[in-house]
């Protein structure tokens, strides 16, 4: 049988943090980070709230938007590397909280690419018919491991959650291509010591080059062309690199989802999210070939062309 995504949900913290406050923090300005990166403020957790805590709301939404129950699910898989704690995993600990009493529950650890691996992952488990519907959520609570005095990388991430129930769906729906990717030699450059710590010039020409080329191999490979390419969702990290994977695709900016303005990169919660948003207010469309493709540290990347619909 056709995996695709039945259903989407996603939540975000109530805080802001907009570039102009951050001006008090660092040694940084409003139009540097504009400029630079295309965001303008981001959302930070309370420190009550947790990784789980937002995987749990955004899990909550997907699985209404699904109409489907948690005693439905035959899996869940979270990408994440900002859990709770090492173990118990996140997908653990939401399993318990959501009530979904049969399914198995795993972490998935790939930064921002985790939501692209996870999805993958949840389409091989469908399409051989094990399971019928498997919960991915993307989510990262990245203000706990940023260092708010490293003017380089405190002003790129926030905090946030994504969800999608991926199950059956009808021929030419559903996940069509997928394409995963890792060099590991590349781990330099993108890593946790304490905090993030990131070579922002090296992950810069990592990304440019792998976001536009993933994007255009998973559409040649279903024998497609660039410009039957409906929507584009790429990880929310910088508009720059955005705008390259848009380009090489040859797509209107219309047809490219863009929250990065308001979010930041939210690592593997940035996809999600943005799918989340888009579907909800009718960006994307039944029978739209979509896009997504993202980067992240490892070095990894992730990319799936997909028909939407049920």
């Amino acid at each position: 049988m056709n995996a695709g995504i039945i259903g989407t949900g996603h939540y975000v913290p109530e805080k802001v943090l907009t570039n102009k406050e951050l001006e008090k923090m660092v040694d940084t300005s409003d139009e540097w980070i504009r400029t630079r990166t295309g965001i303008e403020e981001r959302r930070i957790a309370d420190d009550d709230m947790d990784t789980s805590d937002m995987a749990y709301l955004a899990a909550k939404k997907a699985l209404e938007n699904a109409d489907i129950g948690a005693e439905d699910l035959d899996m869940i898989l979270v990408a994440t590397v900002t859990p709770d704690q090492p173990f118990p995993s996140v997908s653990c600990m939401l399993q318990d909280r959501l009530g979904a009493k049969k399914a198995a529950a795993m972490d998935v650890s790939a930064a921002c690419s985790g939501f692209m691996y996870g999805l993958v992952t949840a389409k091989q488990f469908i399409e051989s018919s094990d399971y019928k519907y498997i919960l991915v959520v993307g989510v990262e609570k990245l203000s706990k491991i940023v260092d708010w005095k490293d003017r380089n990388t405190c002003v790129l991430f926030g905090d946030g959650a994504g969800a999608a129930i991926v199950g059956p769906v009808q021929d030419g729906k559903g996940i069509l291509s997928f394409e995963l990717g890792a060099d590991g030699s590349g781990g330099k450059h993108l890593y946790q010591d304490e905090y993030v710590v990131m070579n922002g010039r090296e992950v810069f020409k990592f990304a440019v080059r792998q976001m536009g080329e993933s994007a255009v191999n998973v559409v040649e490979k279903i024998g497609l062309k660039k410009e039957d390419v409906d929507y584009l969702i790429p990880h929310q990290a910088n508009i720059r690199i955005m705008e390259v994977a848009r380009e090489r695709l040859g797509i209107d900016r219309e047809k490219m989802s863009k929250s990065v303005h308001k979010y930041g990169n939210t690592s593997a919660a940035s996809i999600p999210i943005a799918l989340s948003e888009d579907a909800k207010n009718g960006k994307i469309k039944d029978g739209d070939l979509v896009v997504l493709v993202g980067f992240g540290g490892g070095l990894t990347w992730g990319a799936v062309a997909l028909r939407w619909g049920k």
